[in-house]
Order: C-alpha cells, then structure tokens, then sequence
C-alpha cells in the first residue's frame, strides 16, 4: 500500500520530471489574496503570476499546498466528522503552467500519472468537460479511448471557473473515480450525482479566457493550466477505501486518539474522533504559520476549530486536555513533508494546552447553566436567542459551542434573537463610550470599528501583503475617494503595517494599487487599539473605498524598530540584575533611529554600573538566542514570570515574549505586542549614550543599537583620531597627553591667579585694578579697590587679605568681568558689632543697578549688570560708613 506521504512525493516527482519546478507549500494566510481568510485552494499562491502582476522564474510548477476551509464562504466547519470526505484541512495537489503547456500536455500528464504510473484502472475513471469544450472532449477520447458516455458535458458553472467578475476564467475538466456498485449514487449530471459512489479526484482548470465585463470574453495571449487533486481523495482511492478517514493518516490520529481517550474509534465515537483528528491538523498547522487563537479574525476560527475539537474530547469522557498529546503523532506522520509543523511543535503543544485548559473550565460552567435552561424543553424546540446571548457575554460560551450542544438534543437556537442582543449591547457600548469625554472627531474610528472589525494585522511573520480598503478618512469625516496630492488616513482589512503603541513607533513604507496608484505611508496609528490606520500621502492615481492595495513596510525602518524593541527587553532585565528588582519601566520610546527607557531607581547609575548593563546585554546579544512568542492568560503570564511593559493594554490573551538565556532559564520573559528580532544576533550592538534624571525616583537610559551604534562609535573615533592629530599623538596616547596639558593648565591657572592677587592687593595702577589709599572714615579704617577682569570666584579671598593688612577696618573690591560688577565687603571681627557687610554691599549692589547682596556681618557679595559704574559701589559703601 501506498502511503499519504509515498503518494504526495510521487505526484511532485512526476511533474519534476516532466520540468516542473517543486514549489513549497505557502503559508495558510493569503497574503496575495486579502479577501480570503485562508488558502482554500492550490493556485491561490500564484494567483498574481496568472494575472500577470508578478513574474515567475519558471513557467511550469508543481506543489502539494496546504489549504483550509473553516471560515467566509468556504466554510466546511460544521460537516466535518459527520461525511467521508469534508475536511478543515486538506492538502492541494496541483501542477501548473504559465503559458507554457496547454489542454493536451495537461490531460495526458493527468492520465498518464493517474492510470501508469499509479495504476488506477481506467475502468474506474469518468471525466466530465464543459458543454461547448469540443478540443478538451476530443483530446479525451485521443489520450484516454474513454468512450463518450464517459465523457460528461456539464452547462453549469461546476465546470467553468473564474477568478472573480473579470480576469483569467475557463472551462473546467474533472476527473471522477466510480468506488463501485455497493456505494449509492450516479455519475455527475445525473438525478443521483450527489450520492458517493462517483467522487470527483482531480479538477483540470483551463485558463484560455480574459472576462472584461458582461459579456466581453476575450482569448488569453498565453492560456494556462490550474490543477487540483485532493490528497486525501485520492490516497482513498489508491489505499482501497471509500472513506477519507480510513487512509493511513487519519487511522493514526484516530488511533492515537482512541487509545488516549480509552474510548472506541467506531460506532457513536467515530463522529467525535474523526473531529479531533481533522481539528488536530488544521490547528497545528495555522498556529504554525503564525495563527493564534483570539476572538476576532483568523485567530477566532481557529478557536472555533479548537474548542469543537475539545468539545468533543469531553464528549468522549477525556478527564484531562488531550489534543496536545496528539501533536507528536501529527508531526512522525506529516513532520517530513512540512518541517514548520517540527520547528513549531512546542508552541503548538503550550497553545494546545492553554487553551484546552480554559476551555474545559468555561464548557463545565456553561455546560451546567445550559442544562438548566433546556431542563423544560422538548425536541425540537429553540432556545432564545436572549439566552444564548447572556450564556455568550456573561460566563463566555460561544454562541457556535451553544448551538452544537443543542443540535445533540435535537433542540435549536434563536439566532436572530442572539443578534438583536448582540446588536443592542453594541449600541449601549456606543452610547458609553461617546460620553466618555473623548473627542467628538474620533466617533469616526467607532464607527468603522462597528462596521468593519478589527484590523487583521499580518506583520508577526511578514513585511509584505495584500488588503482591501475598507474606509478612508479625511479631517475627522469618511470618505469615498482621494486623489494624487491628497493626504488621508486609510484603513485596511488586513495589514503588515504595525501601529503605534506600547512605545513602539508605528511602521512607514508604501501601499500601491492599480491605475498607477502610489502612496508614502508616513506614519501607523492604532485607534481605539484595534483599528490600523495608515496615515498616506497619495504620490499618483486615486484610491477608493473597496480597491485591493498592496502594502510593503519599510523593511530596514522596521528591522531597525524591532532591534531597539528586543533591546530595551534586554536592557530592562539588565537594569533588574545589576540594580535590583524595585527597577520597573516607566515609560519608552522605541524608534527606528534610537531607544530610550525610563525606570524607577532612587539615584544616578555610576560609570561601572552603565558598563556592566552595556555588558549583559551585548552578551546576550552575541549569545543570538532565538525570540519566541507565546500566547497566554495575563495571570499565566505573571505566573510565569514575566513583566508587564508600560504603556500596553492587556486584554483576556496576551504575548508573551522570551529572549536570551541564562543558568539553562530564559533570560528576559514580558508581555509584548510589539514586532520583535527573530534572533537576538540581529540587534547586532547596543551602546548606552545617556543616561539622566527625569523626575524623582526615575532616571532615563537612551541607547542605540545596530547601524546607529556602529555609526555612533565610528564618530568618536573620528573626534578621538582628530583630538590626537591636534595633540601631535597617536589615538592611543591622546588620553595621557590631555592629562599632561590639563595639570599644566592648572598649575598656569594657579600662577595667573597669584599674579592677579599680588597685582590687586598692590594697587600698582598697572591697569589691572583701581586704588583708593586706605583711608579713615569716622574711626574706622577703610581700603577700596575696583579689579578689571578679575573672576568673581576669587573676589573673597582678595577681600580676606584685605582684612588681614587693615588688622581692624573694612575691605571693598568691585570685580568687572563682561560688563557685570561684582561687589564683595569685608568687616573685621572686631567691628561686626557696629558694621554688618550685608548692609555695606546692598549699598555697593545698588549702585551697578542690582538687588540685595547677602553674606554674613564680616563677608557679604553681591552683584549687579552695569560694570561702568563700578566706583559708584565704591562711593557708595563710603558713604554708609561716613554715616
């Protein structure tokens, strides 16, 4: 028997031989495709090289892409368990040609593959060609000798596909295997096709059209091929089985599941065990490819997908969270062919296992409260949707667990009802937030929040996707369109752009469209924390209300933002290790040139402190342990040890960041929402510039990292290499050479300083000071002298030898530097009963045009702006001693 994987790995080595390029499967989210929720088909990933809007490197692939459909339109959620063949996720195998190869190479690789090379009797095999496909039915008959009953023209739209209401389309030709007699059901167009008998294992999409409008098909210049093989169908076919669920996968998963639960995997159970197994793989492989489950979006259809996988574990008695156990069992089975699924098996198994946890504790209590309320209830019957409602706000049971409990019971629930509640809090919600004091200009952004959601940010995992405009803002008001020169605000469905919050800066970068529409993104903000609203200056053509943009960030800008996030972790747990555990951040900025954190610490670091910090963080740095992200409860969170940052708001989930190691633990463990290095190497540096106060017990670091560090450190080595050029010494030298001209200095600056006081105290009208004979005033002796450029700084100690040559008297010097006067007055001890400098110097302080003056009674100083009038001081002082 041929295995899943044997079947997979040779349907892409046939196409490689027949010089087909092997592309990878692509990530679960559509980032070409912003009006998917997930891939649901295998030419989703190359939709943009069909219409032309990329370039391939290769004209003809082939891949085995992974798709789900639990969500929008194509949504097989609800059946899945309960048919053979509906799946939440499936693989696409599909080969494709870009204007390469057309009808007739397409179909006789599809025979020739099917009935040789896999020995599929073609006895089995029915095709089906579009009504008026005259070439695809003839080929048929050429390649295949299928006679004509066995090639079925269908009229209907199963057997044309487009890609929407214009662009590439054509005739479709589907392969169907006849599982035989015993199984009820016709061949396709026939009264009985939805029977399971004839299943459709392979759709050959004919691209050959251009749809134009209503009407106006023309003929593509290079027609393509899309094919689409469902795994799962045809390893059915090619094991011998009917069912989906009984190929070799599935019966490992089932089995797994079977034997944790102690249950039987046949009669009653089958339904409950097949969900776990299809559940399993879809949400190991979104969580993968960097899904995690929310309320709203992506993340919300995975918790669907989650809770009824869980849901029907407790239906099958499971004590304790199961599906987390069955993770290993995934990746021995598919773990080859996907090696995500092995990269991110402990992730998936901790989210698995938190949200198992929770979800048993709100099943419990809303299980309980349900079974009160359907106490009187018969079949049939419709729980309000009031109930419901209360069941979903109150005690957090989601409306989609309440309905599949009931449908057990045969019982029913008011959906419009649930809506009419749902509807009514919304407006109550409303009514309270616009009385919240917020600004009138910002009911905007409720009301686009109201209408549209949430915004679905893709940037964790790429800086790079596709959305559908969903409004456009101007001056507070919503607008249609906006044309070249405009400046306005616009929001997407979905967006790679991060905006601004928990300090970090909002992205930058460019978002395009068609008719030659390009505008600049200048800045990202994130109102009411759910909405991320690009601010754009429109550089070309127009944008309106429901166009399709491309959004691309400023790549190096964000590598540069998300290196000083990851920084200022490290540089937190580093501040906790060297000054303690009272350190906690008050505030940061994280910006694409620098970073800064304030934290709370009594007093200045010292230089030895900054360079141990600067240490543990370049250490770790080097260390390039990889980022990882967890999603918890915020009370796990804490329980787990990690820090919440300033300025987030937390809501029931939260990521949870890792970084660095230390002693075998995680070095830095915190609640983020922000983008992060995927390895610690890609800060590359961090260097401490400053680090201040900012208010009373709280200090402030700014920091640089990366280019801007290395930049940094270039520049003062330029300023150290310039210094030492000046000095006439090497960089090396240049330190001991300013110490040297430093002392020189000092000892110059100690002789000038003597020389000034000699010169002063001499009075020797060498023009650097103004003498007045000592003279007596009353009975008291008084000396005064006016000093020309003398620093103010050495004024008392002029005026202390002054005192000490009248031995009894009183000294005055008026120091002019830069027009300023200083006035200092000294009154010997012997007389400071009688005399108090205070009074002597306002008088002096006075008169160049100043205020006040103080000291004690035998020293005072003070000053004033007119310099000019400095023997006015002079006169002054002896006018208050002559009385």
């Amino acid at each position: 028997m041929q295995t899943t994987n044997d079947i997979r790995r040779s349907f892409l080595d046939y196409f490689a031989a027949q010089g087909h390029e092997i592309v990878p499967s692509s990530p679960l989210i559509p980032y070409n495709d912003p009006t998917l929720m997930f891939i649901n088909a295998g030419m989703v990933p190359f939709k943009n090289i069909f219409t032309g809007a990329e370039k391939s490197p290769y004209s003809t692939a082939t891949s085995s892409q992974k798709c789900v459909r639990a969500g929008g339109k194509h949504n097989d959620l609800d059946n899945v368990g309960y048919t053979a063949r509906h799946h939440t996720f499936f693989e696409m195998l599909g080969n494709f040609s870009f204007g390469d190869y057309f009808k007739e190479q397409a179909i006789h690789q599809a025979w020739d593959l099917i009935t040789r090379n896999w020995g599929i009797s073609p006895d089995r095999l029915t095709v089906t060609v579009y009504h008026d496909d005259d070439e695809a039915f003839d080929l048929w008959k050429k390649i295949a000798g299928l006679p004509d009953e066995r090639i079925i023209r269908i009229a209907t739209d199963d057997n044309f596909w487009s890609m929407g209401d214009t662009g590439p389309c054509g005739p479709c030709s589907e392969i169907f295997y006849d599982h035989g007699e015993h199984i009820p059901g016709g061949p396709p167009g026939s009264p009985d096709e939805d029977g399971d008998r004839f299943v459709e294992i392979w759709n050959l999409v004919f691209m050959q059209y251009d749809q134009r409008g209503e009407g106006d098909r023309v003929d593509l210049p290079k027609p393509s091929i899309d094919t689409g093989m469902g795994l799962e169908r045809v390893a059915a076919v090619m094991q011998g089985v009917h069912d989906n669920y009984d190929i070799d996968l599935f019966k490992a998963l089932i089995a797994e599941s079977g034997s944790l639960t102690g249950t039987a995997t046949t009669g009653d159970n089958q339904a409950s065990h097949r969900v776990i197994a299809d559940h399993l793989r879809a949400s190991s492989f979104l969580v993968a490819d960097g899904v995690l489950p929310s309320n709203e979006g992506r993340g919300y259809v995975l918790r669907r997908i989650m809770r009824r996988a869980m849901r029907h574990a407790h239906l099958l008695g499971a004590a304790d969270p199961l599906m987390h156990r069955m993770v290993g069992s995934l990746t021995g089975e598919m773990g080859n062919a996907f090696p995500e699924l092995i990269r991110a098996q402990p992730l998936i198994e901790e989210t698995l296992l938190r949200e198992e946890t929770n979800f048993r504790q709100t099943l419990a209590n809303g299980l309980k409260l349900l079974d009160a309320e359907i106490v009187d209830m018969g079949e049939g019957d419709v729980l309000p949707g009031a109930t419901a409602f209360k069941l979903y706000d109150t005690y957090g049971f989601p409306y989609d667990l309440t309905e599949d409990a009931l449908r057990a019971k045969s019982l029913g629930v008011d959906r419009e009802g649930f809506d009419k509640a749902m509807a009514e809090q919304k407006a109550a919600a409303r009514a309270a937030w616009k009385g919240s004091g917020d600004q009138a200009s910002d009911t905007v952004w409720f009301d686009i929040a109201e209408r549209e959601g949430s915004t679905e940010f893709t940037g964790y995992t790429s800086e790079e996707g596709e959305g559908v405009v969903v409004a456009l803002v101007r001056d507070g008001s919503e607008i249609e369109t906006a044309q070249s020169g405009d400046t306005v605000t616009l929001l997407t469905n979905q967006t790679p752009f991060y905006g601004e919050s928990g300090g970090q800066m909002g992205d930058a970068g460019k978002i395009s469209g068609e008719d030659g529409f390009a505008a600049s993104v200048t800045d990202t903000r994130k109102p009411l924390g759910r909405l991320h609203a690009h601010q754009i200056e429109i550089k070309s053509g127009s944008v309106s209300v429901g166009d399709l943009v491309h959004l691309k960030v400023d790549e190096d800008r964000r590598s540069a933002l998300r290196a000083n996030h990851s920084a200022t972790h490290l540089l937190h747990k580093a501040l906790r290790h060297h000054l303690g555990d009272h350190v906690t951040q008050k505030g940061s900025l994280v910006a694409a040139d620098r970073l800064r954190f304030d934290f709370s610490h009594p007093s200045a670091l010292t230089e030895s402190q900054i360079k141990a910090v600067e240490a543990d963080v370049n250490a770790q740095i080097r260390g390039n342990s990889p980022v990882t992200t967890r999603l918890m409860s915020p009370d796990e969170a804490v329980e787990a040890g990690a820090l919440a940052l300033f300025g987030e708001k937390y809501g029931e989930e939260v990521r949870v960041l890792s970084m660095g190691r230390e002693a075998d633990l995680d070095y830095s463990v915190e609640l983020c929402g922000g983008t992060h290095v995927h390895a610690l190497g890609d800060i590359g540096l961090m260097v401490i510039v400053s680090e201040s106060a900012v208010a009373s017990g709280v200090r402030r670091i700014e920091a640089l990292t990366g280019e801007a560090a290395r930049l940094w450190f270039a520049d003062r080595d330029a300023k150290l290499k310039s210094i030492a050029a000046t000095l006439k010494s090497s960089p090396e030298e240049a330190a001991d050479r300013v110490a040297i001209l430093m002392e020189e200095r000092k000892k110059l600056d100690r002789e000038l300083t003597e020389a000034k006081t000699a010169l002063a105290l001499a009075g020797d009208g060498g023009g650097g000071a103004q003498a007045t004979e000592t003279e007596t005033i009353g009975d008291v002796a008084f000396s005064g002298k006016v000093i020309q450029g003398l620093n103010p700084k050495e004024l008392r100690g002029l005026v202390d030898q002054a005192k000490q040559q009248l031995g009894s008297g009183v000294s005055a010097m008026v120091a002019v530097n830069d027009g300023r006067a200083t006035v200092a007055v000294g009154v010997t001890d012997d007389l400071t009963e009688r005399l108090s400098a205070v009074d002597l110097v306002q008088a002096g302080v006075a008169a160049v045009g100043g205020k006040g003056g103080g000291g004690r009674p035998d020293m005072a100083q003070g000053g004033g702006p007119d310099g000019a009038k400095a023997d006015d001081a002079i006169a002054a002082i002896r006018s208050v001693l002559a009385g």
